[in-house]
């Protein structure tokens, strides 16, 4: 029965990739010395040495596979402007004082509403085609309970990040989305949405044209502290840096154990479905929003592009699957809020990992202890990497070039915390999902 969602010519890849696809072409061999070397060819990778090239510094980067074959090209392509930002929010964060944790939260909204600024700018400034759009987004209310505490944070978003966000009631539901599955929602004027990987072509392309060494297939092995900077073991050879920048989010290994304690890699399944109607798609979502819900185990999607098809992603599971499990589950999900969609076929199934921290908060900064002490980072963008991992990329980047140690945002040498006996492997993640879908269950059962 499971078989019966997948059209015949389906593929187990982003439909993206039918546009832009994972490439070497840009590859060059690392050198033996540069000024900062960047691991992770990501959105992270790339802003950083994009912005470093623009700025006369010698950059080389290390992808250990082939330039997008990550998750920059595997995500939806939703671009947030704030309001997914620290879930674990708490008067804690400032020492107990509610109004020094109100600036902090204020400044943290502010900052990431420039990240959304600040990839704006570089898509016209460097003249990358990828279907950028300022939309805005719908987040669903999955009950009642959830509208209400949507509706007591609008005027903070408004406020912090003037991000013309405003609520729409159960009644008005269908001016945004062809569903009467939510309970309301709020709308986000100020974001947007793009293609991933044509957005991320053009950042490799534009690092490149800006004089950054590239070098896929190259795995660094081991970093090692030297009077003066850094050496890295690679497999193609060891490189000397004065910086080392580790970008690599999602998909951090044991060439940083510290940083790994501190991210929690989860995977996040996507479909794309067959060709429909260009009418029928244009009024499942009329205003062409991205739209989220407030469930624990979420879900978000889009028109695609070109208005062709549906792109539909979330947590079918919290951990990698093949496509013959998640596709269709996320096939489900998306009936449940659209039944038109019913004997709707899936033509591609991908998934990739988002990394979260255990604060639900970006941070960037430097690494104070273990065999990564002294090296950059930027990770742990909890689902909203395209614009957060190219504006840490880019903050990243004019601190290397001012040299200065003072915080260059609010996500800037945070602390960034872990818990006793965790080593990065996520073993609790099935047990978590579980128990947020049962809470989901409950959540439902009560709203009627």
């Amino acid at each position: 029965m499971a078989d019966s969602v997948f059209h015949k010519d389906f593929k187990a890849m982003p439909w993206w990739w039918e546009w832009w696809h994972p490439t070497n072409a840009l590859s060059q061999d690392p050198p033996r010395k540069t000024e900062v070397l960047v691991i992770g060819a990501g959105y992270g990778g790339l802003s950083t040495a994009l912005e470093l090239a623009r700025s006369g510094v010698e950059v080389t980067v290390l992808e250990r596979g082939a330039f997008g074959v990550g998750a920059s090209t595997r995500n939806g392509g939703g671009v947030s402007g704030g309001t997914t930002l620290g879930k674990g929010f708490s008067g804690k964060g400032a020492g107990g004082d509610p109004e020094g944790w109100k600036r902090v939260m204020a400044r943290m909204l502010a900052d990431a509403a420039d990240s959304l600024a600040q990839v704006e700018t570089v898509i016209r400034r460097e003249g990358i085609e990828c279907h950028w759009r300022m939309t805005g987004r719908f987040s669903g209310a999955f009950t009642p309970r959830h509208y209400a505490e949507q509706a007591a944070r609008v005027g903070t978003y408004n406020e912090g990040a003037a991000l013309g966000t405003y609520m729409v009631p159960r009644e008005r539901q269908r001016e945004e989305i062809a569903s009467d599955y939510y309970y309301g929602g709020m709308v986000v004027e100020r974001t947007g949405q793009l293609h991933p990987a044509l957005y991320y072509g053009g950042l490799l392309a534009a690092a490149q044209r800006a004089g950054a060494r590239l070098c896929a297939e190259c795995d660094a092995e081991r970093i090692e502290r030297r009077t003066g900077g850094f050496r890295v073991l690679t497999s193609k050879g060891a490189i000397e840096a004065r910086e080392v920048v580790v970008a690599t989010n999602g998909y951090t290994t044991d060439l940083t154990p510290t940083l790994r304690r501190r991210l929690v890699p989860v995977a996040s399944h996507i479909i794309a479905t067959e060709e429909l109607p260009e009418d029928l798609v244009r009024s499942l979502i009329p205003k062409y929003r991205v739209v989220s819900d407030t469930k624990r185990v979420l879900c978000y999607y889009r028109q695609s592009p070109d208005s062709k098809r549906v792109i539909f992603g979330g947590r079918a599971r919290f951990t990698q699957v093949s496509p013959e499990v998640s596709a269709p589950v996320l096939h489900r999900y998306m009936v449940e809020r659209w039944p038109q969609l019913a004997g709707t076929k899936v033509t591609h199934a991908w998934t990739g990992n988002v990394a979260f921290a255990f604060d639900y908060l970006p941070h960037m900064g430097t690494a104070k202890e273990g065999r990564e002490q002294g090296v950059h980072y930027l990770m742990a963008c909890n689902g909203s990497g395209v614009a957060m991992m190219s504006y840490l990329g880019y903050q990243t980047a004019r601190k290397i070039v001012g040299g200065s140690n003072a915080p260059a945002n609010a996500f800037d040498e945070r602390d960034f915390p872990t818990v006793p006996f965790y080593s990065g492997n996520p073993w609790f993640l099935p047990l978590i999902g579980a128990w947020y879908r049962t809470r989901d269950w409950w959540d439902r059962t009560r709203a009627g």
